[in-house]
């Protein structure tokens, strides 16, 4: 990421990376049809079965529908199983500002010139980023979930979101004070997938329906982004249909246990964030402003840290895929 784009990272808006995507995937003569959900596989033909009644066929399903996957749910009941997401224990507040709302100068200096901020604290953290060329500021705050159980997203009580951080940091208490509405998503989790591939070779998973990735390292559509152009680099390669087993194994190879890391990574992260007052956080702290501003040791900000940075942030998927298409060609 600092050879390429001269930072270790970027923040970009969600939608904004959707338009693009879908951009560029039509045109390169994808067709995108929104609306249409799934409500049926049929894992031999393969095709897949739509709400509206309307059956589609192909050579190969991709599955990328998140959290709450559907296709998932079909793949899991062919072995007679099932996995529903599972609470973590913790939700989060979605905040976003705009430039134009905010009257308090300090502030609007913070949004319009891009920077990375966290705050940790006991059970809960808050990380903030100015996107859109600083027009917008996006804030996340991780707290400890109270939606019943079944509810999976609800809109917030403003007065209950500030009386968690009042003792915080006064100059997150008054970004808070600039919000007007503010909605609760509970935060859930899978546990891992024995194989990301149906038994034909016929089906295969990405993104958060095979990992999904909780946002204490901000990587969820990171690693679906590195799934699609791992996959599409592979199946790129083939010369022809027979070739798809190999290809999806070697997929799956690359990927797999990138994904299921990163998975684990956040949830350390997490435990590194939201420690309670006591001696394990005081060493935490001891560590952290021992070494701002020349970090050289594993660090509690994963973002930081010399031994997570590299694997995290240097990794090139087509670079990886193109070696693995060199030491191992695709059979079949």
């Amino acid at each position: 990421m600092r050879r390429k784009y001269g930072a270790p990272f970027w923040d970009l808006h969600r939608v904004d990376v959707q338009r693009a995507l879908a951009s560029r995937a039509t045109q390169l003569g994808a067709t995108l049809r929104l609306g249409s959900k799934v409500a049926h596989i049929d894992f031999e033909k393969p095709s897949v079965k739509l709400e509206n009644g309307e059956e589609v066929e192909a050579d190969l399903i991709v599955a990328a529908d998140g959290l709450w996957s559907k296709c998932r749910e079909n793949f899991l009941a062919t072995m007679g199983k099932s996995d529903s997401p599972l609470p973590t224990g913790d939700l989060a507040y979605r905040i976003v500002l705009n430039l134009h709302e905010v009257e308090d100068q300090e502030l609007r200096d913070w949004i319009s010139k891009p920077s990375c901020q966290f705050w940790i604290g006991p059970g809960a953290h808050v990380v903030a980023y100015s996107l859109r060329d600083g027009e917008v500021f996006n804030l996340v705050l991780l707290v400890p979930d109270d939606l019943p159980e079944g509810v999976s997203r609800q809109p917030g009580s403003l007065p209950e979101m500030k009386s968690i951080f009042s003792a915080w940091d006064p100059i997150l208490t008054r970004f808070l004070d600039c919000v007007s509405s503010v909605d609760k998503w509970k935060l859930m989790h899978r546990p891992e997938l024995n194989t990301w591939i149906s038994p034909k070779s016929n089906f295969a998973f990405i993104g958060d329906s095979a990992h999904p990735m909780l946002p204490y390292l901000a990587q969820g559509a990171n690693s679906s982004i590195e799934d699609g152009a791992v996959l599409g680099n592979v199946l790129g390669a083939m010369s022809s249909r027979e070739q798809l087993p190999s290809a999806l194994r070697l997929y799956e190879k690359l990927r797999k246990k990138r994904g299921e890391t990163i998975v684990k990574e956040t949830f350390a992260q997490r435990h590194d964030f939201h420690m309670q007052d006591g001696p394990e956080q005081q060493k935490r702290d001891e560590l952290m402003l021992s070494q701002l501003g020349r970090i050289s040791s594993k660090f509690p900000s994963r973002w930081q840290c010399p031994e997570v940075q590299p694997w995290l942030y240097g990794y090139d998927a087509l670079e990886e895929t193109t070696a693995a298409l060199r030491e191992t060609p695709l059979s079949g």
